[in-house]
């Protein structure tokens, strides 16, 4: 069956990270997403990766008139624009929002930046971990006596990019379908990840959170949320913040009767209380805590790499992680019962150019 947005014609314009990303996700659940490529030497941009999986492709040359003609009549039935360029790029080209809605006015114009369409850095270079670092959350993340952690690149250009220009998407497909009235989407990665961090700044409003990282529940700052080394060198991860997952923690440690272990309770006491249980855990493989506190409620997990993750029970079971045209890869997500979404090939550059042409009578 095809996935819910089946029948949503897309146009996506080449790029990195969360343009593409976001097109994957309206892919995935079943819209036809047609990634404009660059016609001639290899790109670049490195050519289709996992993002392009699901869509097809057509190679065009954005400087050649006839070109850029197909790329309007793209343009003027689809019900989405994909593009990921700095702040009037598009508009050189002849293809900005303006130019857009004249040739389709029910048209949902998604524009993927770091810093947005305006202030003072829209025409700045950037990168994942600057615009995390602008927004306060990389300033959040890590050990307090060690330099700042970036989560890899999934918190700013996948979380705060790509899954908010998503939203943006469908919400903009929303409006339109009852109003006939397209509109732009300004999704930049500073907002998004900003956006992500409302509930910390809510707690840091009425002081229950600190202005530091590591010192707090949630980043790693309590000693029943944090990652312990075992034995063998890999590790495990703690997260028993509520009394009673906190209980089936210590059950599985064997301290729910030790008399002398710190409060946990008491933030002075947290040192001591992370030292005993950096002891306890550390006297065990990871395999060896897995089989304690698997099924549980201590809310205990093995951190596994990302190779590890595919072959986790767990996740074989529900099928978190597929395999498609010999690659492992994570399944589709959200799930719907009733139209599934569908994990896509990824198309070679230009390998539709032939069945585009035919359907825009080109």
């Amino acid at each position: 069956m095809a996935g819910p947005l089946q029948g949503v014609r897309v146009v996506e314009f080449a790029g990195l990270g969360p343009g593409p990303f976001c097109g994957m996700l309206l892919a995935d659940l079943g819209a036809d997403v047609v990634r404009i490529d660059r016609r001639g030497p290899a790109s670049p941009l490195g050519g289709p990766s996992l993002l392009d999986r699901g869509k097809r492709s057509i190679a065009l040359d954005l400087k050649d008139a006839d070109d850029l003609a197909v790329v309007r009549a793209l343009v003027g039935r689809a019900d989405v624009l994909l593009e990921g360029f700095r702040p009037g790029v598009m508009e050189r080209l002849g293809l900005g929002p303006d130019a857009a809605h004249g040739l389709n006015p029910a048209l949902v114009y998604g524009r993927m930046t770091g810093w947005g369409q305006t202030g003072p850095l829209a025409h700045s270079a950037g990168h994942d971990i600057g615009y995390i670092a602008l927004t306060g959350a990389l300033g959040a993340s890590g050990r307090p006596d060690e330099r700042p952690a970036p989560p890899i690149n999934l918190l700013g250009d996948f979380g705060g990019g790509g899954v908010f220009l998503a939203l943006g998407v469908v919400a903009g497909l929303l409006h339109a379908r009852t109003s006939g009235e397209g509109q732009v989407v300004d999704a930049a990665i500073v907002d998004g990840t900003a956006v992500l961090t409302t509930m910390i700044h809510g707690m840091l409003d009425t002081g229950r959170w600190t202005d530091a990282r590591g010192v707090n529940l949630l980043d790693t700052g309590a000693p029943f949320y944090d990652v312990y080394r075992c034995a063998d060198d890999a590790f495990l991860a703690v997260g028993a913040l509520e009394p009673q997952f906190y209980a089936a923690l210590l059950t599985g440690l064997g301290l729910a009767d030790d008399p002398a272990l710190p409060d946990r309770d008491d933030p002075a006491a947290w040192p001591a209380l992370r030292a005993r249980f950096a002891e306890v855990i550390g006297s065990r493989t990871r395999a060896q805590w897995w089989e304690v506190f698997a099924g549980t409620d201590a809310c205990v997990a093995p951190v596994w790499s990302l190779r590890e993750a595919a072959t986790d029970a767990h996740n074989r079971e529900r099928g978190v992680f597929v395999e498609v045209d010999g690659t492992v890869q994570p399944a589709v997500a959200p799930r719907f019962s009733a139209t599934p979404g569908t994990v896509g090939s990824v198309p070679a550059v230009g390998q539709h150019d032939a069945e585009i042409r035919a359907e825009l009578g080109r």
